[in-house]
């Protein structure tokens, strides 16, 4: 059940593999600049330079399942709990996206809640549950994970909208090349 985390962490080392070669340093972001993570290495030029560390709490997204009843599809969960680090940059065909990662203890108590908020909506609109995982960079469009399925789908919040990207995470994360923004 460990495929979803290595993928994951062989994106992300690639990740980090390419800032090294094309920025001479591990990857930075300005976005999380001034943000407490046991990720940050140091600031420079308003960014922050990363480095992934290990996820130091409780590999569960217990919370978002009670929160609204439902069991989540084990690869989110492994997802989410594998690392700290940054967002990352990727490209997946013609598809620009961010990958979204959780970078402190903090963080993810908000991305839990913002889960929840994302599947209360569903459940509201009548809509399969799925769970989001990348931003692309169309502000109506998000990468996420079918709860029902186990694809990953390209949707448009609020709409029934959905175009299958990969028939799983870990097929989803081996295919993506990371960029530099």
């Amino acid at each position: 059940m460990q495929q979803t985390a290595a993928a994951l962490r062989d994106f992300t080392t690639r990740y980090c593999q390419h800032w090294l070669q094309q920025a001479g340093h591990a990857p930075a972001s300005g976005d999380l600049y001034g943000v407490p993570s046991p990720c940050a290495l140091e600031e420079r030029e308003q960014q922050v330079v990363w480095q992934p560390q290990p996820f130091s709490l409780p590999p569960t997204l217990d919370a978002v399942e009670r929160a609204v009843d439902i069991q989540l599809q084990p690869p989110i969960t492994e997802f989410y709990t594998t690392q700290f680090a940054g967002d990352m940059q990727a490209r997946f065909g013609e598809n620009q996206l961010t990958l979204l990662q959780v970078w402190s203890e903090e963080d993810f108590l908000r991305l839990q809640e913002n889960l929840i908020g994302h599947l209360v909506m569903q459940r509201r609109l009548r809509q399969s549950p799925t769970l989001f995982i990348a931003t692309t960079d169309s502000e109506e469009e998000i990468i996420s994970l079918s709860n029902l399925s186990g694809e990953v789908i390209l949707e448009q919040p609020g709409r029934k909208q959905r175009v299958v990207l990969a028939d799983s995470l870990e097929i989803f994360l081996k295919s993506l090349q990371p960029v530099i923004i």
